[in-house]
């Protein structure tokens, strides 16, 4: 059984992700070897991240994003905690796991 393709925005957001990563880069005055082994990727799998390809492993795109020096700024973009909402509920307690 194959799994399905990625929903639409999430093609969308794989190549903004990857266009900026790569301007990240550029404006870091970086070359991609460079960035690539930092990352401890391959040069292929940068290429395929800065290109918006959203089968590249998760952990390769946070490996970029260190090698970059924006892991922390990755990290506080999506926690909820920084939100209107997640400041409005941080007093509930939340589910410790959640039923399918």
């Amino acid at each position: 059984m194959g799994s399905r393709p990625p929903a639409r925005n999430v093609i969308t957001a794989a190549g903004d992700i990857g266009q900026q990563l790569a301007t990240w880069r550029k404006l870091l005055d970086l070359t991609a070897a460079q960035v690539a082994d930092r990352a401890g990727i391959a040069r292929g799998t940068l290429a395929k991240i800065e290109h918006g390809d959203a089968g590249v492993g998760f952990s390769a795109v946070l490996s970029v994003a260190s090698a970059l020096g924006i892991l922390d700024r990755l990290i506080d973009a999506t926690d909820p905690y920084e939100t209107d909402l997640g400041r409005a509920r941080a007093d509930q307690a939340l589910p410790k796991r959640v039923r399918r």
